[in-house]
């Protein structure tokens, strides 16, 4: 009997970047490199050329794009990644040159989205930026753009087929967005109906691998998935955190960013960013260990200000500072805290901080009051203070967390905890 080993060969690829001066090219190429990882693929090796302008037919190049055919054929790679989005005569043009199967940074990131995409939601978004990526890119391609198969770059959420014919193409994105309107709607009014219940809430963002998770499960016990992946988790997770002062918040766990976020993927995920845009408070996660840590709070910021979210009050994380040589040189102000999401340092700082930016200040009150003033109760209970109550011999004991405009009617009945 034969025995045949059914192990999954792990694709091999090669990085190629542009530096034109526009970027950081090489901290976009160290990007790039996680990217690949998180696509499930080995990244081998990485080439750049400085050029005034990408070529207009290889991207590099032709002296380039000679040796990255050599280095191919000599060291089995199977796919080429440009750090740039390509046009679809520059595929074809580099991949008949190289006969390697070439890909963009566009193509990884959907790629990526497609395999973590969980939910219906996450799923039609990422179709919905897969097709409207493709849409112009069909033309000339031929058979090999009709399907989404195997390989990195090329999933999609279910492997499903695609329509070549342009038109049927329009009118499955006229349909997704119609389905994501649906959706956005509802969650429109899930978000009408916290904010009618007073529920206030904390949204965490922040880049991609910055520990947003960790934090989620940290804060939590979600059970959200965590790895030290780009875009490990995409669909938001919503929890609820009670804090030290005994109010309670909706935490909201939002996507990841990077760099250079292609727009159809900005566009196709507006709805799930917009958990942020309508979030109460906002809790913008980084990896201070980063040196581009900076570079990251200012991509997480411009996000933010594109979503209108100048006036929400904002709390910058600066997570794994158990990973900084000396955290005392990170930024410090009373809108930032250093943490370590991982072992929880610093979480009752950030805790604090959260309560301290709440739009109502809240205070929890355990309150002895006297049958014949059973009426405050009443007020507390219509407001949603009153959190419970006990009738004993010496009067109604009560646990109230109330806000700043209650307390002077109450706090003559307050006891010891």
């Amino acid at each position: 009997m034969e025995m045949y080993d059914n192990t999954e060969k792990i694709q091999r690829a090669l990085l190629v970047g542009i530096d034109t001066g526009e970027y950081d090219a090489e901290g976009s190429m160290d990007e790039l490199f996680e990217l690949v990882k998180s696509a499930g693929a080995e990244p081998v090796a990485s080439v750049m050329q400085k050029r005034d302008k990408p070529d207009g037919a290889t991207c590099v190049g032709s002296g380039r794009l000679n040796e990255i055919k050599e280095y191919c054929q000599q060291n089995e790679i199977d796919f080429l990644v440009f750090d740039t989005e390509l046009t679809p005569t520059q595929i074809r043009n580099i991949e008949n040159e190289t006969d390697v199967r070439t890909i963009d940074r566009t193509m990884l990131i959907l790629d990526i989205f497609a395999i973590r995409a969980k939910s219906n939601e996450g799923k039609l978004q990422v179709e919905l930026a897969q097709l409207k990526y493709l849409m112009p890119r069909l033309s000339g391609k031929g058979k090999e753009m009709s399907r989404l198969g195997g390989g990195v770059g090329t999933r999609g959420p279910g492997e499903t087929k695609l329509e070549t014919d342009k038109r049927h193409i329009r009118r499955k994105i006229e349909f997704l967005k119609e389905e994501l309107a649906d959706m956005s709607g509802r969650r429109n009014r899930l978000r009408e109906r916290r904010k009618k219940d007073g529920i206030i809430t904390v949204a965490i963002v922040g880049y991609t691998n910055a520990g947003k998770s960790t934090l989620m499960n940290t804060l939590t016990q979600a059970g959200v998935l965590s790895e030290d992946k780009l875009f490990a988790t995409l669909d938001p997770t919503s929890r609820a955190l009670k804090l030290p002062d005994g109010a309670s918040v909706m935490l909201i766990d939002t996507v990841g960013l990077v760099r250079r976020l292609p727009h159809h993927l900005v566009e196709a995920f507006k709805s799930t960013l917009e958990e942020a845009a309508s979030a109460d408070i906002i809790l913008n996660v980084c990896d201070a260990s980063s040196e581009e840590y900076r570079l990251h709070l200012e991509v997480t910021e411009s996000l933010l200000r594109e979503l209108g979210c100048g006036e929400t009050p904002v709390v910058t994380v600066f997570n794994k500072c158990d990973l900084v040589e000396n955290p005392d040189l990170l930024p410090s102000d009373k809108s930032s805290v250093r943490i370590c999401a991982k072992n929880g340092a610093g979480i009752d700082e950030l805790l604090r901080a959260v309560e301290n930016n709440l739009p109502v200040r809240l205070r929890k009150f355990s309150l002895l009051v006297p049958f014949d003033k059973a009426s405050v109760l009443a007020i507390l209970r219509k407001s949603g203070a009153l959190q419970s109550e006990e009738y004993t011999a010496e009067g109604i004991r009560a646990e109230v967390i109330a806000e700043e405009a209650l307390w002077h009617m109450i706090e003559q009945y307050q006891i010891d905890f």
